[in-house]
């Protein structure tokens, strides 16, 4: 009996338990009946019910709740959203973000505004939301970086305005420029620090550097430095060389980086044994040996190698071999230290350019940069006209920057490449970025030539983005004055030869050499045409009216008895093979150049005026140094008239250092007027060096010897009022060279070493601008 009763009241607490868990089981809500929306004032009803996922009749579960709060927050519309249940009710309580009314920037002075603005992706009448703003603010702050500013802080600032509306400014401290405080190099030991800060392209922050930005920090920079320090010593023999790291540390108070690379710089090597070899049976490599510069036991240049490359790879498309891939067999000796090299020539695969694209050109026709291009449109691919034509396009002086670069052809637009495969077709897309060409330039200073100088001149040397060049200029100097126009158009109707004029008038003060002034007007009309990659010619026509006015009793006979005007109709044509690496400055290469003007044609003057001239340049050991030979010569005789003193040569000052302008040559025996030569001849030879100061900073020595003459007056022989010699004059010296700001100075200090008794010599001379 007491079991039983035991498990009637299990049982029973059991029933109750079950009752009272079944009444705390909430009943099932209704669906909703109506949504409503609190706060909107600018968006409207249906553009918020669209992103709900809930819908009048529906259940308002928790699932379809929260996935309609992340709908609306990712629209970036709202700045607070609520969802709430009033009864069969559902409640959607919006904070709409404002509208951006004005985005402005304060406190900015080295970066302008036309900078910043494209790296804000906010717009006036765009939504506003804090973490697009954060994102602007990162962006705008690598603007900075890129500028050397990295103390800089942005803080933006929100102005409320009516309506929901509101003005964006970014207040910025740009701080000061982040420049490089000192730059270290870790495990060179072939190579001072000195010497490999010359070779890359960030500096070390100095006072001097005020117009460049290379002393500022810029991790772009950097890289490319590594690469540049590769380059210079892979040139050098060191072709295991490999930079370890480069770190830059801030200074503690931001201001400054030490920038620290660290080499590892390997052995240096010469080359082994050259050979080439070639893989087609049709080309003999000894054809292309002559073009190979790599030589056994030179030092290792991997530049001359790839030289070697382009060169063999030229000469082979002009034999008629367009596809030809040239890869250099490396072999290394690691015990003598030596590279062996075999070139191998093989047939490569056959590709054509089926487009050249050009981009970034605002301003220029592109047509004067395809004109540039050595290869055309359906020609046969070839790596060195390809290299060449960039060569050219940048040398053109329009643009910044240039890039090309090459992709597989899309589509066929040239018929003749119909057959070809997609794969052996290529595009070529060039992309440049433009630079000012015109170029309004006031000049003051002095020279010992010209003693005080002043010039204006107003030039463009791409009108209309035609490549035409239009140049005006005056100069006004104490023994010169000279007012010039001149206009050139580089290719004439499209045929690749160049056409201009000149309109020129000249006075020039002779006093105090030859006891006479000389004034020129005239115009001259000019043509010239590229023979071939390096040769062009020029031809020349030119009217010209000299007049010469002499000081009357105390100037020479020979001068006085051809005072007066006369007229000039010349032709001339020049000839220039140039192989300089560059034409401003060259370090390497050398330049021939020939010029011969025949009066005649109409006029009061006949004679035939030759000169000729020859440049060779060569690096020299150690690094940095550049020796330079010239020869300059020149003759001129007259055609059944006697020469006039203007067509004669005269030669001294910058023609001649060591000895004044005319400063050598024919005299008159009674005045020591300077009466000009009929044929001469100057033989330089100089050699440039560094003077340890900073690469960037542009300063330079040099040492010269010139050996020359200058006779021939063309006055009847034997004529004792004149003193004429044709025995060399010797001079040698030194000086300093700065590449300012405003140009080439050079200071040069020379000593005569053998004169005749009648030369007027100088010690020192103080120039502007380059010797060409």
């Amino acid at each position: 009996m007491t079991h039983w009763l035991r498990i009637l009241g299990v049982c029973l607490a059991l029933m109750c338990a079950a009752g009272n868990a079944s009444a705390q089981v909430p009943a099932v809500q209704p669906p909703i009946s109506e949504i409503r929306i609190e706060g909107n004032q600018r968006i409207e009803r249906e553009t918020i019910l669209s992103y709900l996922e809930i819908r009048p009749g529906e259940l308002a579960d928790a699932l379809r709740v929260d996935n309609s709060l992340k709908n609306l927050f990712a629209t970036n519309l709202f700045a607070d959203v609520s969802i709430v249940r009033q009864g069969d009710a559902l409640v959607l309580r919006v904070v709409e973000n404002p509208v951006i009314n004005r985005i402005a920037f304060e406190g900015n002075r080295a970066v302008r505004d036309e900078i910043l603005e494209p790296e804000v992706q906010l717009r006036p009448r765009v939504v506003f939301t804090r973490s697009r703003v954060q994102a602007d603010v990162q962006r705008l702050l690598q603007v900075y970086h890129r500028n050397g500013r990295f103390a800089a802080s942005i803080e933006p600032k929100v102005i409320q305005l009516p309506q929901n509306r509101v003005d964006l400014v970014f207040e910025i401290n740009e701080g000061p420029l982040t420049g490089i405080r000192r730059i270290r190099f870790i495990g060179n030991t072939a190579f001072s620090d000195n010497q490999l800060r010359g070779a890359i392209q960030t500096k070390e922050a100095r006072w001097w550097r005020f117009l460049t930005t290379d002393d500022t920090y810029d991790p772009d920079r950097v890289a490319f430095d590594q690469e540049q320090l590769r380059r210079y010593y892979n040139a050098r023999g060191y072709a295991d060389f490999a930079v370890a790291s480069a770190v830059a540390q801030l200074t503690p108070d931001g201001r400054d980086f030490f920038l620290t690379f660290t080499v590892e710089e390997g052995a240096r090597y010469r080359f082994g044994d050259i050979d080439v070899v070639s893989r087609i049976p049709e080309l003999d490599p000894s054809a292309l040996r002559s073009f190979v510069g790599t030589k056994k036991g030179d030092v290792f240049n991997a530049t001359t190698v790839e030289d070697s490359i382009l060169n063999m790879t030229f000469e082979a498309g002009r034999f008629g071999y367009a596809f030809v891939d040239i890869l250099p067999r490396i072999t290394r000796n690691a015990e003598d230290r030596t590279i062996g090299i075999v070139y191998e020539i093989a047939e490569g695969r056959r590709v054509y350019v089926d487009r050249i694209n050009i981009a970034g050109n605002v301003r220029t026709l592109d047509s004067v940069i395809r004109r540039e291009f050595r290869i055309s449109e359906g020609d046969a691919f070839n790596t060195a006209k390809v290299q060449r034509s960039l060569q050219r396009v940048r040398a053109l002086g329009y643009f910044d920057d240039v890039q090309l670069s090459q992709r597989p052809a899309q589509t066929v637009l040239q018929p003749e490449l119909q057959g070809v495969g997609p794969g052996d077709r290529v595009d070529l897309n060039m992309t440049v970025r433009e630079r000012a060409t015109g170029e309004l330039i006031f000049g003051v200073g002095y020279s010992t030539t010209d003693q005080f100088v002043a010039d204006v001149s107003l030039s463009e040397r791409n009108l209309l983005g035609r490549g035409l060049q239009l140049r005006l200029g005056v100069t006004y100097a104490t023994r010169r004055q000279e007012l010039d126009l001149s206009f050139t158009q580089p290719s004439f109707l499209g045929t690749g030869v160049s056409a201009g004029f000149d309109v020129f008038s000249r006075t020039t003060d002779l006093r105090s050499t030859s006891s006479y002034e000389m004034s020129t007007q005239g115009f001259s009309l000019r043509g010239g045409v590229r023979l071939t990659e390096y040769l062009t010619s020029n031809l020349r026509y030119t009217l010209r009216q000299v007049g010469l006015k002499s000081l009357g009793q105390v100037a020479s006979w020979y001068v006085r008895e051809q005072e007066g005007s006369r007229v000039v109709s010349a032709i001339s044509y020049s000839l220039l093979y140039d192989r300089r690496n560059d034409v401003a400055f060259p370090t390497e290469g050398y330049a021939l150049r020939i010029n011969q003007e025949l009066a005649g044609l109409g006029g009061d003057a006949r004679y035939l005026r030759t000169t000729a001239g020859a440049e060779y340049y060569t690096p020299l050991w150690p690094e940095d140094w550049v020796g330079t030979l010239s020869l300059n010569v020149g003759h001129v005789v007259g055609l059944g008239k006697s020469l006039s003193i203007a067509d004669r040569f005269f030669i001294g000052g910058d023609s001649f250092r060591g000895f004044r302008n005319s400063g050598i040559g024919p005299r008159d025996a009674d005045t020591l007027d300077s009466l000009g030569g009929r044929a001469y001849y100057v033989m330089s030879g100089e050699v440039g060096f560094p003077v340890g100061l900073p690469k960037d900073l542009g300063v330079r020595g040099f040492v010269f010897s010139e050996i020359g003459a200058l006779w021939g007056p063309g006055i009847p022989p034997g004529d004792s009022g004149i003193l004429d010699s044709t025995s060399p004059r010797v001079t040698y010296g030194a000086g300093l060279s700065w590449m300012s700001p405003i140009g080439q100075i050079r200071f040069e200090f020379a000593r005569p070493l053998k004169t005749e008794e009648f030369d007027r010599t100088e010690s020192f001379r103080f120039s502007i601008g380059g010797r060409f």
